[in-house]
């Protein structure tokens, strides 16, 4: 299963402009659409869902296996790292799944961090395969309602996080726009945030990185089929999220912090294995944090790091 290309940018804008203006039914009826954007508006029929009571945070992580990397000790460690960074939340509602051909014998698997084995077939990159397999084993985990983040398992959440999501009780889901991208190399850190006319060229976090969206579901109510959204959802690359979410008539609310931590420029990040890492070493250098209170901040947020 390889990643769905995503929709065209003018086209993402007029899919939207029909559901808002002519209904999801007709929009459904009258476009050639992606099964994601199928999905998408059969949760705008279904109206809007009102605030979670208790919601839990479900992380999935896709794992790469061990034949596709050439340090697996380095992937362990980093992974060991992303776990940490949940272990050391303020809030315990959150729950993470890790799915991968190996299991990493640096994890202690418990009742919360809990290990998925992906047995599929796959030629060549097998993440969204396991991103779909995630999404769709929801309903094992004994959780009925939440919101659900795939996150890659070299990345870093802030210590506050968790608790934010669950005492705001978004009713869509929760959107990273403002995070941190960690140059592994250079030990300096670059600042994701919404552009601005004293910032141009900055960018939001969930362009830079695919931990970046808190999707809502609720599993108790068989005809929403959350799990299935999210699996065709997370089908694409992460720039696509926002869309899907508003698509669906539940747009994401922007986190109000520096919500997660980018690592590249480590070795084996997925983007080396596609050359896509020069320009984000650069951008950590063009808005490279330097403030002595800020990074204070960030060091206490991430421990970890």
């Amino acid at each position: 299963m390889a990643q769905v290309p995503a929709t065209p940018k003018t086209r993402r804008l007029l899919r939207r402009l029909a559901a808002s203006t002519l209904g999801a039914r007709w929009t459904f009826d009258h476009c050639v659409l992606q099964p994601s954007e199928q999905e998408a508006l059969e949760r705008r029929v279904n109206g809007r869902p009102s605030p979670i009571e208790r919601p839990t945070v479900v992380f999935l992580l896709p794992l790469v296996g061990r034949h596709h990397v050439g340090n697996w000790h380095e992937v362990e460690a980093r992974l060991a790292d992303t776990v940490a960074s949940f272990r050391g939340q303020t809030s315990d509602r959150w729950m993470a799944v890790i799915c991968g051909q190996d299991r990493p014998e640096s994890i202690d698997f418990d009742g919360q961090v809990r290990f998925l084995p992906f047995t599929r077939v796959v030629e060549g990159n097998d993440k969204w395969s396991k991103l779909d397999m995630l999404c769709r084993h929801l309903p094992e985990l004994g959780i009925s309602t939440g919101y659900a983040m795939s996150f890659d398992a070299d990345d870093l959440l802030n210590r506050r996080a968790v608790a934010e999501m669950v005492s705001r009780r978004e009713p869509n889901g929760y959107l990273v726009t403002r995070g941190l991208v960690f140059d592994a190399k250079s030990r300096e850190v670059g600042l994701c945030a919404p552009q601005s006319l004293l910032h141009p060229g900055r960018k939001p976090f969930w362009k830079m990185c695919g931990s970046c969206a808190a999707f809502r579901f609720d599993l108790s109510v068989e005809a929403h089929r959350d799990a299935e959204f999210l699996a065709a959802a997370t089908a694409h690359e992460h720039r696509m999220f926002p869309y899907l979410a508003s698509l669906a008539g539940r747009p994401l609310a922007p986190l109000r912090q520096e919500a997660a931590m980018y690592i590249v420029n480590h070795g084996e990040n997925f983007g080396v294995r596609r050359g896509r890492v020069g320009f984000k070493t650069r951008y950590v250098a063009r808005f490279k944090v330097t403030d002595d209170a800020a990074l204070a901040r960030i060091e206490a947020d991430f421990p970890m790091a």
